[in-house]
């Protein structure tokens, strides 16, 4: 009886509960995913409105229009992106010179001021939001779209930046209060330039091993 339970009891064990990490990877894969659909689409559009123009001299008159929609939200996504990377730049010339617990107060800190940017703008965006929905303005293009279609996404984006970068503050809280300064010096440390080439070179191996298996 005992060694028919054991199996069980083993694959149990390796069913581990979705961590903090696993969460940030499925993000950062739903963003990234969400940012290259946006100007897949949009080279789609300026393709067609090339082609259109040269062989047919007509023009959808809307790629300029689409083009300035995709940057403002791609840029809103590529916030929350680098953010979950730690690619935000920051002045880190003395910061590997002090002491762990010192880096680490550092660390806690730049997350916490980022978080109330991040929030500060999602505030400011919403005042856009509402004088855009008070008065109904629309675009000055020959589409003439309301502009609460494109700024509502836009908001969106920003609202999801700040919604990590307060979910990154609050885990950083929940260390420093703990005592965990290996971790969070891990988890929120900037990144060096070791760490970069570390990532280049994986992207490059990746890169060279998806060509040799094409065929």
């Amino acid at each position: 009886m005992t060694s028919d339970r054991q199996p069980v009891a083993a694959a149990t064990d390796k069913v581990a509960p979705a961590g903090p990490v696993d969460f940030k990877t499925r993000m950062e894969t739903v963003l990234a995913t969400a940012f290259g659909a946006i100007f897949l689409g949009l080279a789609v559009i300026v393709t067609i409105e090339t082609i259109s123009r040269k062989v047919f001299n007509i023009s959808l008159q809307g790629a300029d229009e689409l083009g300035g929609y995709a940057l403002a939200v791609g840029s809103t996504i590529a916030f929350s992106l680098a953010l979950l990377g730690r690619n935000h730049i920051r002045v880190d010339v003395f910061h590997e010179k002090f002491p762990l617990r010192v880096q680490a107060l550092l660390n806690w800190i730049s997350i916490l001021s980022l978080a109330a940017f991040a929030l500060f703008i999602a505030w400011v965006a919403f005042k856009v939001i509402q004088d855009t929905t008070a008065y109904r303005s629309t675009a000055q293009t020959p589409w003439a779209t309301p502009l609460i279609i494109p700024q509502g996404v836009w908001y969106a984006g920003l609202v999801i930046f700040a919604l990590v970068a307060c979910g990154l503050a609050l885990r950083a809280t929940q260390l420093l209060l703990r005592g965990d300064i290996a971790t969070l010096n891990s988890d929120f440390h900037p990144k060096s330039a070791k760490e970069e080439l570390k990532e280049e070179l994986d992207d490059l191996k990746v890169r060279q091993a998806a060509e040799g298996a094409a065929p």
